[in-house]
């Protein structure tokens, strides 16, 4: 079975310069989600995709494969999805499977890549996407009212008592090529979560999401 996994990293940031290499536990960020995917015993083949010379060197060292991503999949509105199908068009053998990771949510324990794998190939999905459970006291608004979402607020309830919420925390997906291209989207058919810890949830957005992951790695996951 052929599965591989693709880590799109751009070479420009608005919200922290070069965000996809910025040291990180002193290490380039994105460095670390492949040495995660390196080390799943699933994964055979490993894509960078990246417009930055400096990012597919840092690939090239890290001995998986660098593939250019061309200008109009590059800018701030091109899709995620546009640089999957760009590498997966250059992919000779089709694969049965695609692992989809973002170099920005590197909070994965070793085993998290592989078992979301055999989770989805397990329970015959067609895609997967990692997710946080949620026990919070969750509101929304709409036209100017604010009303309780997952709770009844006259009702209030014990928080270990609420129907979870799950947040998407963007550290893996998985997926067959034919749901990438049917849908132009990494989700799609059947869809399966994967459950990861609450500490797990960080996507670096910004510097004070950095410094909040870069403490949650050190504590959980740095050797």
């Amino acid at each position: 079975m052929k599965i591989v996994s693709i880590i799109p990293a751009r070479g420009s940031s608005k919200s922290i310069p070069r965000k996809n290499i910025v040291d990180f536990a002193g290490k380039p960020l994105m460095l670390w989600t492949i040495e995660q995917a390196k080390a799943s015993a699933l994964v055979s083949e490993i894509y960078v995709t990246s417009d930055s010379k400096e990012i597919l060197e840092i690939a090239d060292s890290a001995g998986v494969r660098p593939i250019i991503r061309p200008p109009e999949l590059s800018t701030d509105i091109a899709t995620s999805e546009s640089a999957l199908i760009h590498v997966l068009n250059q992919i000779k053998e089709e694969p049965e499977y695609i692992v989809f990771l973002q170099a920005t949510a590197p909070l994965r324990k070793s085993k998290d890549i592989d078992n979301a794998i055999s989770q989805l190939i397990d329970g015959a999905a067609d895609s997967l996407l990692s997710v946080t459970k949620a026990y919070d006291y969750i509101w929304k608004e709409s036209e100017g009212t604010i009303s309780s979402l997952n709770f009844d607020f006259l009702q209030r309830k014990r928080r270990q008592d609420i129907k979870p919420l799950y947040y998407e925390n963007g550290s893996i997906y998985v997926f067959k090529p034919d749901i990438l291209r049917k849908y132009k989207n990494r989700l799609g058919g059947k869809i399966a979560i994967y459950y990861m810890e609450p500490w797990q949830m960080v996507d670096v957005n910004d510097n004070a999401d950095l410094e909040w992951a870069e403490w949650l790695f050190i504590k959980h996951l740095k050797n």
